[in-house]
């Protein structure tokens, strides 16, 4: 009894009266009363266990209790006193990870058990005083070995006759100066990692604040008025009673009476176990009858124990009655959300592309209409129809006319080649006969000197329309297969090998028809037509017709032939090898992955979109049970 600093307890022993009522009290508190109050709160916790174990915590926010407090608060000794466990205890941050503590109530006579899960790992054990090192162990795999935090749950859930029914959420405690090995910022990633669960307004703020401070310098009661300013979600436990100064006992009064900082839970005082106790390794269960005793005795703080505002048990009942309001307030607008959340989620799902069947036997017919859809797309392109909002043949032509253009423009090049030819002839070759009576050799040494020059403009064309063309068709690939990284990579290939193959073709092809060119030759009725149309003021007489006056006309006549010629031909050459060939071949060998490839492997998503697909279809399926649960409650 010294150890409580006896000075404070009152001289007289408590009166027969005072006995009989704190033991009517603690009857009820142990008895009946707690049945009938685990009866009406297990059935909201479960719900909403439930719901956090299906993840729907994932989509919004789930009533809980935070319990917040500075280092060196009390706070693992109040958990320690609910929970009837020993936590890990020491210097520094001791809690380095949110600890979700899940306290069941189990009839007398049953097992103690617990259960800690943590990311995908599950283990349970029937040995109170592993709790510690279990809790330490999961804080050094997910936060690393030392003293830095994660932002990462532990769940521990323990099932004793001795508990009461709750759920709590242990947030580490706030430092104020960092130690040897933490982080400089390791004070403001705590309050971020804190603020992240206390600001939501399904969040009930557990305060842990020792009697022997100021409590308006606290930290951790700071952060709870930043989030919630009128104190309506805020409860404060004042822990260390036995520690305050004489003649101070009347300030922690007045706090429980909130005339200093008010809140609407209110406040309640707690007589943990000290370091000494723990050190001497008084069981819990007698730390508590200790606990009841100091308050039963004390002068000052005696009257806290008929308001129901001291002792560890009255913190827990009044929290689990905190909690259940909490939860049952929080239904109406919990239901509404998840509806909401579950209509936007069927909207989502309805725009998203349809994944393959589940069922092998389907997967085959499956993929035949992917294949379908896209060698019909390709094959509308080579047809000129709009696919993906583009007209292939819009591009093409553009590229025609330039191959075009550069026909026309060398016109000039053309004639002052005539005359460059005509006079290295005259130089070298004329003999008594009079200028421009120059041998037909000239003539044809002029178109293939030209011929030679037009062929690499041709060559380019070809590469440029290659690349376009190349570029729809593996645009067509992307939007057919996008789910699909298997199939879309066997196109790309076969659209680029195809593609690779076909210029060739093509290229040689170009060559040829300008090889042809050199032989200088047209149909006579064509050329009479075209050198008509040079003079068309001067009609030729071909009964009187003169050649050599014509001599320049019929240069010029010869090469608008030409040009007509290679602005048709070559176009015409590349939409067929590159175009409309590549198209039959690339739909031939892409059908034909019909038979004999792995079905799984040609239908396996990895993309932005199957992952949405799936998240959203595994949304559905948690919400629609979400609401299913919470339809028997509202």
């Amino acid at each position: 009894m010294d150890q409580w600093n006896a000075t404070e307890m009152d001289e007289e022993a408590p009166t027969l009266t005072e006995d009989k009522l704190w033991k009517n009290f603690n009857r009820e508190m142990e008895g009946e009363f707690h049945s009938h109050l685990s009866e009406r709160v297990r059935p909201y916790l479960d719900l909403i266990d439930n719901l956090r174990l299906m993840g729907i915590d994932d989509d919004m926010t789930l009533p809980a209790i935070a319990v917040i407090g500075d280092q060196s608060s009390g706070k693992s000794s109040v958990l320690e006193a609910l929970s009837g466990v020993a936590l890990p205890r020491g210097s520094g941050i001791v809690t380095r990870c949110p600890l979700m503590l899940k306290l069941r109530k189990q009839l007398a006579g049953h097992q103690w058990k617990a259960i800690i899960s943590y990311r995908d790992k599950t283990t349970e054990f029937t040995d109170p005083s592993l709790v510690e090192d279990y809790v330490s162990r999961a804080q050094n795999e997910l936060a690393g070995d030392g003293v830095g935090i994660c932002e990462e749950l532990i769940s521990l859930e323990i099932m004793s006759s001795e508990v009461c029914d709750l759920t709590l959420i242990d947030l580490p405690g706030i430092a104020r100066v960092p130690v040897k090995g933490q982080p400089e910022d390791i004070a403001d990633q705590i309050k971020r990692l804190i603020k992240s669960f206390i600001e939501k307004s399904e969040t009930i703020v557990l305060v842990v604040v020792p009697c022997n401070v100021d409590i308006a310098t606290t930290e951790a009661l700071k952060m709870a008025q930043e989030v919630d300013p009128e104190g309506k979600r805020t409860l404060a436990i004042l822990t260390k009673p036995d520690l305050v100064d004489r003649g101070t006992e009347k300030n922690v009064l007045d706090i429980v009476n909130n005339r200093v900082i008010p809140l609407s839970k209110g406040y309640i005082v707690v007589k943990c176990r000290g370091q000494q106790q723990i050190q001497d390794r008084i069981p819990l269960a007698e730390a508590t009858r200790m606990e009841r005793d100091f308050f039963k005795q004390h002068k000052h703080f005696r009257c806290l124990l008929n308001e129901e505002r001291a002792t560890t048990q009255c913190l827990a009942t009044k929290l689990s009655q905190d909690l259940i309001e909490h939860i049952k307030k929080a239904l109406p607008g919990l239901s509404e959300q998840v509806k909401t959340e579950l209509y936007e989620s069927r909207k989502w799902l309805s725009e998203c592309t349809e994944g393959p069947p589940p069922e092998p036997v389907d997967k085959k017919a499956y993929l035949i209409e992917i294949l379908t859809t896209f060698t019909g797309k390709i094959n509308n392109l080579t047809t000129g129809e709009v696919v993906n909002d583009e007209n292939l043949f819009v591009i093409l032509r553009s590229f025609f006319q330039k191959w075009k253009d550069e026909l026309v423009n060398s016109k000039e090049s053309y004639a002052q080649m005539v005359q460059d030819v005509a006079k290295e002839y005259d130089l070298k070759h004329r003999g008594r006969e009079l200028p421009g009576f120059s041998d037909y050799k000239v003539f044809e040494m002029v178109v293939q000197k030209l011929m030679m020059k037009l062929l690499a403009p041709a060559i380019e064309t070809l590469r440029i329309i290659r690349e376009a063309v190349q570029t729809q068709l593996s645009d067509v690939s992307k939007s057919c297969f996008t789910n699909y990284p298997f199939l879309q990579c066997v196109a790309m290939n076969k659209i680029d090998k195809i593609q690779s193959k076909q210029e060739g073709k093509v290229s040689e092809r170009i060559k040829e028809q300008f090889e042809m060119e050199k032989l200088v030759y047209t149909q006579d009725s064509i050329y009479f037509r075209s050198l008509t149309k040079m003079d068309e003021t001067n009609p030729v007489d071909w009964a009187d017709f003169d050649s050599r006056n014509k001599y320049p006309e019929m240069l010029q006549a010869y090469y608008e032939i030409v040009i007509q010629r290679l602005a048709d031909q070559i176009p015409m050459l590349i939409q067929f090898f590159l175009l409309k060939e590549s198209a039959r071949v690339l739909c031939q060998e892409m059908l034909s992955l019909i038979d004999g490839v792995d079905l799984d492997k040609a239908l396996c998503e990895n993309s932005d979109a199957g992952r949405r697909r799936n998240d959203l279809q595994s949304r559905i399926e948690r919400l629609s049970l979400a609401q299913e649960k919470l339809s028997h409650f509202i």
